[in-house]
């Protein structure tokens, strides 16, 4: 597999946006994590049949076209050429799509009825930018003339009765500090790390000393170190070398698993921004997808046994030029595909309307369609697997969107309790001022503020 360098190179190569976010992302991830890492729930009680969410978020636009190859279509390989997967080299899913081959642990999911794929989805906001698409991912707002500063996992939390055992035990941020966690209910923050771990024989007096002058700072710090040696349980399958995508994974899986560790996880996966040497069933897209797979099988393993109550969901700004370019790659698109796994999906099946790849079908004479707003999916997730009322989801996760109705039967069963709430909107959200990039967007699109 590459070096994580080369990588992160040849995705930002021809597209200056994707050098901006990567830079723009880290510092918030440090800036941001740093002040969160205090949030840990002690107070709650054990219970089982509660379920565990992890949103992955895919950065760069993901080629839904090459991840779930439309083996049905016959303009798939009159389109796409010399980076056209053949049929042959697929994992079969049905009679009409087959995964990629480097997908290897999901397409195993995916046939034992552990996994699914939802097709022909896209953000509402179809304008082909990094920047603005992954904020409408982030915010489930209808588009950039909506205006809110929150994301909608943090919306969930706020909105949800403080009884309730999602919004007790709360949410976990791996990595950097994303928009669908920004708001006003706290949120754990970790990270894996190259540092060297601090001895006891440092840690204890240091500690002995903030709790004598700084309580707040004292109990922030014993809750990180509580939260960290959660995430970094011993595995029996610990490699030195494994990429800190992958460490990323494990903890996320360890601290859903424990019982009174998060129920929310969000991780990001950079990268996915395909202009050239894209590759077909090898090259720069399938190193992508196989340490993506090589992760979500570190998570399955790490979050044992509760698998069986976990949703995954792995979702992207936006997806490909259905035609290959001239540099044997794909430029920014509109339809792509979302991935669910996890022991509560209803797996085996490839959800959504196919709208075709002829030249009449296409959107814009460029890209595959979307057929399904991808708020119908979380949407869907949320309904299904968390019993979140449709009058909240409507109203206060994902704002004037009642004629966007939930995905169904993408969950198997409902697999935790919820506490009851008076009124099914929840509990009011408090929003955080707009930052100075979202009142000038509100603006340009003459939105008052």
């Amino acid at each position: 597999m590459r070096d994580q360098n080369d990588l992160r190179r040849a995705a930002a190569e021809g597209c200056a946006e994707s050098r901006l976010l990567l830079t723009r992302r880290a510092m918030l991830g440090v800036t941001a994590g740093l002040f969160s890492a205090a949030y840990l729930p002690r107070d709650a009680m054990a219970a089982d049949g509660d379920a565990r969410l992890l949103v992955v978020v895919l950065r760069g636009g993901t080629d839904g076209l090459s991840v779930v190859v439309p083996t049905g279509d016959r303009d798939y390989e009159r389109l796409r050429r010399d980076i056209a997967i053949p049929t042959s080299a697929t994992i079969k899913l049905d009679s009409d799509f087959g995964l990629h081959p480097a997908l290897k642990t999901f397409g195993k999911l995916f046939a034992k009825n552990e996994a699914a794929v939802v097709h022909a989805t896209c953000v509402p906001l179809r304008n082909r930018s990094h920047f603005d698409c992954q904020d409408n991912l982030e915010n489930g707002l209808p588009g950039i003339g909506a205006v809110n500063s929150t994301g909608w996992l943090n919306r969930l939390l706020s909105a949800l009765p403080s009884g309730d055992p999602v919004a007790k035990r709360g949410a976990i941020q791996v990595g950097e500090a994303p928009l669908i966690l920004r708001g006003p209910a706290p949120v754990l923050g970790w990270s894996p790390t190259w540092f060297t771990p601090v001895g006891r024989d440092v840690r204890r007096p240091l500690l002995s000393v903030y709790d004598e002058i700084d309580r707040p700072l004292y109990s922030a710090l014993t809750r990180g170190i509580e939260a960290n040696n959660l995430a970094l349980k011993s595995d029996a399958s610990d490699d030195a070398d494994v990429s800190a995508l992958r460490k990323g994974f494990r903890g996320a899986g360890h601290l859903l698993a424990e019982p009174n560790g998060p129920r929310i996880a969000v991780l990001s996966v950079g990268n996915w921004d395909t202009h050239s040497g894209q590759g077909a069933a090898e090259g720069f897209l399938a190193d992508r997808l196989i340490e993506l797979d090589d992760a979500l099988a570190d998570f399955r393993k790490a979050v044992g046994s509760a698998w069986k109550k976990t949703v995954v969901i792995c979702a992207t700004e936006f997806g490909r030029t259905a035609r290959v370019n001239g540099d044997s790659g794909t430029d920014h698109g509109v339809g792509t595909v979302a991935l669910l796994a996890g022991g509560a999906v209803a797996g085996g099946k490839v959800y959504g309307d196919w709208p075709g790849l002829a030249p009449s079908k296409l959107f814009e004479d460029s890209d595959l369609k979307a057929t399904t707003d991808l708020r119908a999916v979380f949407k869907g997730v949320l309904r299904g697997h968390l019993d979140v009322p449709a009058g909240m989801l409507d109203k206060s996760i994902f704002p004037d969107s009642a004629k966007i109705a939930p995905l169904t039967a993408l969950v198997a069963g409902g697999s935790r309790e919820r506490v009851s709430s008076a009124a099914d909107t929840g509990r009011p959200v408090r929003q955080r001022p707009l930052p100075p990039i979202a009142r000038y967007r509100a603006k340009q699109a003459g939105v008052s503020l």
